[in-house]
């Protein structure tokens, strides 16, 4: 059997492109494309049908979350301008994790003047990555700053469609910015109920202690939403201060909102969190939700262990076989 390597590069793109089902594993063979093969796959693009496009791109927005080593940037990149809506919003989705800054501009060109509502929400959540490393300390600060002014700009935007509005503020709110707390006030006290839940999602990531007592509050909100998006964010926020609070969703009625408080705890740790998730473990009650119970309490074990791997380096990683980086990788 020919392998997808030994395959031409012209008979990978046909089968790509025609045939009533996409062949995913060939999907991979659009990663760190040549300069000859990209052109090639830029002329035949313009002749697939836009169903087809869309989803390829999204299954290479797929591949690119689960598969780091896999390179479909440039492609992502050249498919902002692609003519079907679908393909510019999987596009936008597959640069969730880039480092580029060369991207930033043509997303905020996006954000700011596309046609789709929904793309133009798509790269508002684009930018939050950027306003997140830049936090981090990742990228520097001024590759960030263009991306928060154009998320501020389009919040305040007069007539902004609700969506492009709550993906704002959900984007900008890591940011480092003076106006980010009065906003994600405003937004709660005054937005209707979607903007009043992009809050909240807002306030778990912030790192700001200030909304501990709105988020417990809410996590006994009739609103099976507001529960959930509630729990999520004291989950961001971290604090074991509201695991009382969340010990409390653990009965919930909306399977959801019990999800939500599962990951919650697993985000904050410490020996109660502990406590209550291995008690879940054990219980048949649960047993639907022992998949959730289980990550959550391997996510407490890493951050509990202070494990970072972006500390690490690949000599560090390798074990006597070689195999232990690409578990990780894997995993």
């Amino acid at each position: 059997m020919t392998s997808q390597r030994e395959q031409s590069f012209p008979s990978v793109l046909s089968a790509l492109f025609g045939g009533d089902e996409v062949p995913v594993h060939l999907v991979y063979r659009l990663s760190d494309m040549s300069k000859a093969e990209f052109e090639l796959f830029q002329r035949e693009w313009l002749e697939v049908s836009e169903e087809r496009r869309a989803a390829l791109v999204r299954h290479m927005a797929d591949i690119a979350e689960e598969n780091y080593l896999v390179e479909f940037t440039p492609v992502f990149a050249h498919l902002f301008d692609d003519s079907y809506a679908a393909v510019r919003i999987a596009a936008l989705d597959g640069v969730w994790d880039s480092t580029e800054p060369r991207l930033v501009r043509p997303i905020i060109g996006l954000l700011q003047s596309d046609r789709d509502v929904n793309v133009r929400a798509a790269a508002a959540r684009a930018l939050a990555h950027y306003v997140l490393l830049a936090e981090w300390g990742q990228i520097r600060p001024a590759v960030a700053t263009p991306a928060v002014d154009a998320l501020l700009a389009e919040y305040d935007r007069p007539n902004a469609p609700l969506e492009v509005k709550r993906a704002a503020l959900e984007a900008v709110a890591a940011a480092n910015h003076p106006r980010v707390p009065d906003m994600i006030l405003d937004a709660y006290d005054d937005g209707p109920n979607d903007l009043q839940l992009s809050a909240l999602f807002a306030m778990g990531l912030t790192a700001d202690q200030r909304w501990l007592p709105i988020l417990d509050d809410e996590m006994q909100s009739p609103s099976a939403d507001f529960r959930a998006e509630a729990a999520r964010a004291a989950g961001g926020l971290g604090s074991t201060d509201s695991v009382d609070a969340l010990e409390g969703l653990l009965t919930d009625e909306d399977p959801s909102v019990t999800m939500a408080a599962i990951y919650a705890l697993g985000q904050i740790g410490g020996d109660r969190a502990t406590e209550l998730l291995t008690r879940l473990s054990q219980d048949p009650d649960y047993e639907e939700l022992y998949d959730a119970i289980d990550e959550a309490l391997e996510e407490m074990d890493l951050l509990e262990g202070g494990f970072d791997l972006l500390a690490l380096d690949e000599d560090d990683l390798e074990d006597d076989d070689g195999d232990l980086l690409d578990d990780l990788r894997a995993n």
